[in-house]
C-alpha cells in the first residue's frame, strides 16, 4: 500500500460474509446500498467475472446524474472473499479514455475483501489505488471516506435483511 496514492476503508458489518457477498454481487441488492443517501442507484450492470462490465448509475439532489459514466471492469473475483475492479478499463478489457471521462473523471482500482469477523459478522475492507497522489487527493476531497463509509454501513444493513 502507498500512503500517497491509496485510500482505505474498513468496517465490521453485522451480517455473515455470505450475505454481505450476496448483497454486493446481486444487482437488485446493490441498488439498495451503492449510493450514499439521499442519492439513489437506478441502474446496475454487473457481469461478475474477470473482464466483465460493472456500471452503477447514480442520481441525486441538484440534478446529479452519473448517466452512462462510471463504467469499470472486473479484474479478479474470488467467490465470497475478494472483488477487484478498475475504472481504467471498461467491460471486455476495453481501455477507458485517459482523462477518465467514461468513469466520471476518476481512475482507480478497488480491491474489496470480505472475511469472517466472528459472531456472524464480516470484516469488509476497501483499498482504492490511484495512479497519482493528485488522483487520491481528488477522491478523498470528493468524500471517499464519508461516501464509501456510508455505503459500507448501508451494505451491512441490506445484508442483514437477507435470509441465509
Amino acid at each position: 500500500m502507498s500512503k500517497d496514492t491509496d485510500l482505505t476503508l474498513e468496517r465490521t458489518l453485522n451480517a455473515p460474509r455470505d450475505l454481505v457477498w450476496r448483497a454486493w454481487t446481486t444487482p437488485e441488492h446493490l441498488r439498495k446500498w451503492w449510493a450514499p443517501k439521499p442519492y439513489e442507484t437506478t441502474e446496475v450492470e454487473m457481469d461478475l467475472r474477470p473482464g466483465g462490465k460493472f456500471r452503477a448509475r447514480m442520481i441525486g439532489p441538484d440534478d446529479f446524474d452519473t448517466g452512462d459514466k462510471g463504467e469499470g471492469c472486473f479484474l479478479e473475483i474470488v467467490e465470497g472473499e475478494k472483488i477487484v475492479w478498475t475504472t481504467a478499463l471498461a467491460g471486455g478489457w476495453r481501455p477507458n479514455a485517459p482523462d477518465g471521462e467514461e468513469c466520471g473523471g476518476l481512475i482507480f482500482t478497488a480491491v474489496l475483501t470480505f472475511s469472517d469477523a466472528g459472531d456472524g459478522r464480516t470484516h469488509y475492507r476497501v483499498l482504492a489505488m490511484h495512479t497519482t497522489p493528485e488522483g487520491a487527493k481528488a477522491h478523498a476531497d470528493m468524500g471517499f471516506h464519508e461516501g464509501w463509509g456510508t455505503c459500507a454501513d448501508q451494505l451491512g444493513e441490506v445484508a442483514a435483511t437477507l435470509k441465509g
